[in-house]
């Protein structure tokens, strides 16, 4: 059954389109709707997906179902564990109760856009490993889509601060969210908190007020 579904080191291109798709979904909800009701929003769509996820795993059967349904999309390594989309759900309901605004928009843009290209480009020209399956290559990737939607977005907002050092640092911040390990977790719960943390510091160092 597990070699029928793609594994981690596949390109995978209809899982980073729904991946990407699903978070832009996610930037959406956060800047059309004031919180805490885009909050709430994520927390009803957590509570449609994820127990159903959970409740899986315990039974064999629905799991069969729930695998077959979502082949298109689940890894080989998800069919037995929870889908990277119960650590998104989370991940993002976490960092919306704590950062602001800005800071969520910008850690959600980054995880929407660099992580997959990331992946892409490490799987594809990824020859110099740094963690695992993480490549300098995909490092490089995520580095420059990072800084470039900082830039963007600081500008956009015509932000009174040396606008590239602080997209330098922030892709920085972005790249190593998706680069570093943290045992076992899941990137999609990984990635927007660290990137959130590491934005907050950098704000807060020159005085950005989004």
């Amino acid at each position: 059954m597990n070699v029928e579904f793609k594994k981690k080191s596949d390109l995978h291109l209809l899982r980073k389109a729904w991946h990407m798709l699903g978070v832009l979904l996610f930037f959406s909800i956060w800047n059309l709707f004031p919180f805490p009701k885009s909050t709430i929003i994520f927390i009803v769509l957590w509570l449609l997906f994820v127990p159903g996820d959970i409740a899986r795993l315990k039974y064999p059967r629905y799991n069969k179902i729930f695998n077959t349904l979502f082949k298109s999309i689940l890894r080989s390594s998800e069919l037995n564990r929870l889908a990277g989309t119960t650590y998104l759900f989370t991940s993002v309901i976490f960092i919306s109760l704590l950062f602001s605004h800005a800071i969520v928009s910008l850690s959600l843009l980054f995880l929407a856009f660099a992580d997959p290209l990331a992946s892409f480009v490490g799987i594809k020209w990824g020859t110099r490993k740094i963690f695992g399956h993480k490549s300098y290559q995909g490092f490089l990737a995520a580095f420059a889509v990072c800084t470039l939607i900082t830039f963007i977005f600081l500008t956009y907002f015509n932000v009174d601060a040396p606008i590239l050092l602080i997209a330098i640092l922030a892709g920085l911040c972005g790249a190593l969210a998706e680069l570093i390990p943290l045992g076992q977790m899941d990137d999609n719960f990984t990635m927007p908190i660290l990137s959130s943390i590491c934005l907050y510091f950098l704000f807060i160092f020159f005085n950005i007020q989004l």
